[in-house]
């Protein structure tokens, strides 16, 4: 079942998540070394991470609860409002208080702005071709993030500053001024040409989720992989300048290909989910992501860094797609907002958990520690989803889904 006439609607939603999507590599790559500049200690640097993510698990469930009752346009423009009003504030903090205050307010878009756009394109994409339509708006953010990364590498390491009536902007400050501004632009696209996708009648009754049992599965693997490649988050970067001695600058380059995968395969990889199924493809995913984390402790030098994380992209690339498309499948049309929610929400509450956990065993046990950790409990749950995840019958839902008001 296609639904041709959402293309359009998600031709705007690529365009703006393009836009949005500029910030987020650089942030993730210099926000612990900005963090080590201004004073913060490692489980600061993890609070960082783990802030961001406390407030996504407090309002997944609430943002989800209104999208399927009042629509999903009006919570997506408040997500791009708040991303620009948190690029902002990056530019002019100086303190570990201040990163944690943007990144409060970061969780608080992302809470809006990631749900809304799920279920946006939960609703133009039909059964057969949603692992599609979820790997280009993957490859919109990565595609996004190459343009951003390479803007704010040229910035900052040029070290270039600025006066302004008076006001001095250095690097930093420019950057999240200029992120910021292109931020406020995709909003004013985004509320011209971005639709309701789902218009609530006054009245209507909402009807609940079905917790099957491969539901509750794919929350309890999304929770348990979440908390798992989170731990790498604080302390990746840092690990891999202490190995391999070497600045941001060559690790950007290094994570180059990494994100060439991510802006040019998920939609293809997607196609394949469409086709094959989407426990294949989950499954597959999770194992290669296993080994590349076994991997990465042993390299020796950048080359093999790049190609490994290249491959793991890939890994990426393949399973979050068919993943994304999985909820919609297990899920009807009024309960999207609500699903995408629990989905999102069990990712995040894995996420407030697994920086912490990384840094302390980066710390009391070894550097090594959170990669080998990771690749254990990511195998794992790779056999867990092969051995008792039950696909649903896709035309008996199609069905169900098209006997429901829309």
């Amino acid at each position: 079942m296609q639904n041709h006439s959402g293309y359009p609607t998600l031709r705007s939603l690529r365009r703006t998540v393009f836009l949005i999507s500029m910030p987020f590599f650089v942030l993730g790559l210099i926000l612990p070394v900005y963090g080590k500049e201004i004073g913060a200690s490692v489980v600061e640097i993890g609070l960082f991470f783990t802030a961001f993510s406390i407030v996504t698990v407090l309002l997944r469930p609430l943002v989800g609860w209104g999208l399927d009752h009042f629509g999903r346009r009006g919570f997506f423009l408040t997500g791009v409002a708040g991303y620009a009003i948190t690029m902002v504030s990056y530019a002019f903090i100086n303190q570990v208080w201040g990163v944690i205050l943007a990144r409060v307010c970061q969780g608080v878009a992302s809470s809006f702005l990631w749900l809304s756009a799920s279920a946006i394109t939960a609703d133009c994409a039909g059964e057969d071709e949603r692992g599609k339509a979820f790997g280009h708006i993957t490859q919109a953010g990565s595609q996004g993030g190459i343009v951003g990364t390479f803007i704010g590498l040229t910035i900052l390491l040029s070290d270039y500053t600025l006066d302004f009536q008076g006001l001095h902007l250095n690097s930093w400050m420019l950057l999240f001024l200029i992120y910021g501004l292109v931020n406020c632009f995709a909003l004013l696209m985004a509320a011209r040409q971005l639709p309701e996708t789902r218009p609530v009648s006054h009245g209507e009754r909402i009807e609940p989720i079905h917790w099957s049992r491969a539901w509750i599965l794919l929350l309890l693997v999304t929770l348990v992989t979440g908390a798992s490649a989170a731990m790498l988050a604080p302390i990746l970067i840092i690990f891999l300048q202490d190995k391999l001695s070497i600045g941001i600058e060559t690790l950007a380059w290094a994570f180059l290909p990494t994100g060439l995968v991510s802006a040019l395969l998920p939609a293809y990889l997607g196609r394949l989910a469409d086709r094959f199924g989407r426990k294949p493809m989950m499954v597959l995913g999770l194992i290669a992501a296993a080994a590349t984390s076994f991997i990465v402790p042993g390299l020796g030098n950048i080359f093999g860094l790049t190609v490994v994380w290249a491959f793991q992209a890939l890994c990426y690339a393949a399973g979050d797609p068919a993943e994304q498309a999985l909820v919609a499948d297990l899920t009807g049309v009024q309960q999207r907002g609500r699903a995408y929610g629990l989905y999102v929400m069990c990712a995040d509450l894995g996420a407030a958990i697994g920086p912490l956990g990384g840094a302390w065993l980066y710390q009391t046990i070894n550097p090594q520690a959170p990669f080998i950790a990771n690749g254990i409990i990511l195998a794992g749950c790779a056999a867990v989803l092969w051995i008792f995840l039950k696909m649903p019958d896709m035309k008996s839902a199609v069905e169900v889904e098209e006997d429901q008001p829309a």
